[in-house]
Formats: C-alpha cells, structure tokens, sequence
C-alpha cells in the first residue's frame, strides 16, 4: 500500500490551473514538494485533505480515495499548514485539552514532551505566539496523536535554524517506521535535499518531475571552464549556463559532459534554479 497515489489531478481558478498532476508517495518514505510561490503545492495539498474538490483526478490517501469515508482516514494524518490556525485565544495547554476531544487517539504525555521540547510556554495565548512558535505548536500537535502519514505545508518555515534542524531529525526518525511516511511542501530546498527520498518540482501548475532524489542529483553535474569550453557544448544539452568574469559554468546531465572538464556535484536549489529559469 502507498501513503499517497495521485493520478491526473487538475483543479482550475481564475489565473491559475492545477494540470494533470501525477505523483506516489510509498509507505516508509518522504516526499518533498518543490516549487516557487504559487507554484501548486498548497493546492495540491487541499486536495489530498479534500478541502478542495478536484475538478478531474483520482486520490488515494492510506489506501482509501479521499472522496468516500476520509473522515476516519483523517484520523491517521499528521497535518502542519502554512497557516496554522488555533483559536487565539487559547493556551498551549488549551489547545492540548481540545486535542484531546478532537482525536481518538490522542496522547497528553506525547504532546507534553513535544511542548518541553519545543520550549512552549504553557500559559501563553496563540495570538501573542511568533510565526516560528505557531509552526512549532502545529507540529507537536500533528505528532501527539500517532499518525500514519504527516502532511506538512511550509513546516519548516518560520523556524530558527537550530529548532529547524532539529525538527528535520524529528520528521527523519518518525519515518524510520515503515508504516509511517511524509509529504512536505518547502521553499528552503537545502531541507528537502537533507530529509527526502523523492522530489517533485512543481512550476506554474505543471509537475516538472517526480524522482527519487539520490537518483535525480547523481544524473546532473557541474561543469567548469572557460567561456569558449561552455560554447563548445551543445545547447540542447544545457539545462543552464553562467558567464562571469572569472570563468563560465553550466548544468547538463553527466552523461553528456565533454571528457576532459571539470565536473562537480550539484545540489538540489542549484538543480531546481536550473529547472526553472535556465537558459535552455
């Protein structure tokens, strides 16, 4: 069974189309969701949750379409949105007491680990929280009533680098259960490229590709010369190129690097950089 399978999801607005979106998120693994603002990933999201209705595709959440008996596949989903939205004026500690009526099996002592962990005060209102102290009360939440799967939207977004570290190791061990996955949605790429096993790139609607991510950076590279080196290649086999004063560089995949260049791995912003507004 897999977390996550989506087949041809499209959903259209005024200005802006979800196309023919396809992707599989296996059990066990984490995928991450790439793309510049507006890109889809939110809306992509709402309609895994079904809070949107697609307009065409089929999803499969845990094995059950989301569109017949979700309210109990709901149950075992982790949820973390860009927004994260509790009543503001309500404890850390409130939040917790309504939790627990909220979900079958929610745990106190799980989530008062993760609010001694995330250094939460317990008598502070939600509307005096940062953005960083919201995102991490979504994710103690999310994790306190022993979910399958984790949809996060932006979760790491917000958070000081010391507390997003530490939260990437968090959603790193959670999946070292088989039976547990992630689906994560991200602008900082350097997270996705530490904590997934696949990618999906998404630009303007359109899945530019879905991969697993070891395989997808190790088929691209780096290549280093001079200017004249970099005219030399054949455009069609460029996905970028530079030019400075001090040399010219280009992406292409590792097969077609000319023998003799230099070559250097690439790493995931650098390859979505690419994706999207390379030359070629």
């Amino acid at each position: 069974m897999n977390a996550i399978e989506i087949h041809g999801l499209t959903k259209h607005y005024d200005g802006f189309s979800l196309e023919n979106v396809s992707f599989t998120l296996p059990m066990g693994c984490i995928l991450g969701l790439a793309g510049e603002n507006g890109a889809g990933k939110s809306t992509t999201i709402r309609c895994i949750l079904n809070a949107v209705r697609p307009d065409a595709g089929d999803i499969h959440v845990l094995g059950k379409s989301n569109q017949t008996d979700f309210a109990r596949t709901k149950e075992d989903i982790g949820v973390v949105l860009d927004n994260v939205g509790f009543p503001n004026g309500l404890t850390t500690q409130q939040v917790g007491k309504v939790m627990s009526k909220t979900y079958k099996n929610w745990n106190a002592d799980r989530f008062e680990q993760y609010r001694k962990r995330f250094d939460l005060p317990e008598k502070k209102c939600f509307r005096d929280f940062s953005r960083g102290m919201k995102m991490k009360l979504g994710i103690a939440v999310a994790m306190s009533h022993d979910p399958k799967l984790l949809i996060l939207d932006e979760a790491t977004s917000g958070l000081d680098p010391v507390i997003r570290d530490e939260v990437v190791e968090l959603f790193y061990e959670f999946t070292r259960d088989e039976q547990h996955s992630i689906l994560i949605s991200s602008h900082i790429l350097s997270d996705l490229e530490k904590l997934c096993d696949y990618i999906a790139f998404l630009q303007k609607g359109k899945l530019l590709l879905c991969e697993e991510k070891d395989e997808l950076l190790s088929r691209y590279c780096l290549v280093q010369g001079t200017p004249e080196d970099i005219y030399a290649i054949d455009k069609s086999k460029i996905l970028s190129e530079k030019h400075t004063a001090y040399g010219a560089s280009a992406i292409l995949r590792r097969e077609d690097a000319p023998k003799g260049m230099q070559t250097s791995p690439i790493g995931m912003e650098e390859l979505f950089i690419a994706m999207v507004k390379g030359e070629h």
